[in-house]
């Protein structure tokens, strides 16, 4: 009986800090059950069986959501590594020792990363490896942490202004603010521009909850100057289509700028910051071979 209690012991282990883990990842009880197949009361009884062992309280409830404390912080921190790594052993030994030419890569990223930012990198990564399929996602930026959380995406490519704490930022590549307008406009013709000489001309903006919106506001705010927006529209390809018929003028990140656009363009470095895009992950999140491929790929393409 004494020998065989430290394997089963190891295993009851696991079961509990893979529960642990779940339930921290999807701060919900119940959507870790089912994420992990089992009921409800079961995983309530493995995180409950942590804390007596720990003398500690791992979880804040709050109702149906539950946040973790300073101490199921620092065990998630500890723990997630050990889950991964075991739940993913089969995994990285195949892929260690088998082709790694052919798989799946899902990529989650906003329509401007899709557009202005990815392109390059994945045609260069489909001619090198061409078994290799990619699922390109088009989400916003919430829709995308959500993906990472649940393991729905290896990665996600895109700008972030906040990182939460589960999650990883490795900035790539980055781009000016600038401003565009019509090329018979009054600011077309100054050198430098100011922000005063922009105030009173109508802004077009993206929609409010995005962080071009918020940028704009601060900036405007810290400098006690006024600022009118135009007209509200998604996508920077409908912006500039805007401001080329004259119904405004906009704060983009010359990512969007291609050269072939009827505008003027006049660079704002002198109050706005630079915007970086780059790789978004989940923190303890096991990168495929093929992820760390594209990657490699995207470093290679902007030089980083």
């Amino acid at each position: 009986m004494a020998k065989s209690e430290p394997l089963y012991y190891k295993q009851n282990r696991l079961k509990q800090l893979r529960a642990f883990c779940q339930t921290a990842r999807s701060g919900n009880i119940s959507q870790a059950a089912q994420a992990l197949f089992l009921s409800q009361p079961s995983v309530t009884l493995q995180i409950q069986a942590l804390e007596r062992e720990f003398n500690t309280t791992l979880f804040e409830r709050r109702g149906p959501q539950i946040k973790l404390t300073p101490a199921g912080e620092d065990l998630y921190k500890m723990a997630l590594p050990l889950v991964e790594g075991i739940d993913h052993l089969h995994e990285r030994f195949s892929q260690q020792y088998q082709d790694l030419e052919h798989g799946e890569l899902n990529i989650a990223a906003g329509e401007s990363t899709i557009l202005y930012i990815l392109p390059e990198p994945i045609k260069r990564f489909t001619q090198q490896y061409p078994g290799i399929q990619i699922k390109l996602h088009n989400v916003t930026g919430r829709d995308g942490l959500a993906m990472l959380r649940a393991d729905q995406a290896d990665f996600a490519v895109g700008s972030m202004l906040e990182v939460p704490k589960d999650i990883s930022y490795q900035p790539i590549v980055t781009y000016e603010p600038t401003l565009i307008t019509p090329l018979d406009h009054p600011l077309a013709k100054s050198d430098p521009v100011t922000l005063e000489q922009i105030s009173p001309y109508g802004l077009i903006l993206p929609p409010r909850h995005l962080s071009t919106w918020r940028i704009v506001d601060l900036i405007f705010t810290q400098h006690k100057l006024p600022y009118h927006i135009a007209l509200e529209a998604g996508g920077w390809e409908v912006i500039k289509k805007y401001v080329e018929l004259g119904m405004g003028i906009s704060i983009v990140t010359d990512v969007c700028l291609t050269g072939e656009e009827r505008l003027a363009r006049k660079p704002l470095n002198d109050y706005f910051p630079q915007r970086s895009y780059g790789l978004v992950l989940r923190q303890g999140k096991y990168l495929s071979p093929q992820a760390q491929r594209f990657v490699e790929v995207m470093e290679g393409v902007f030089g980083g």
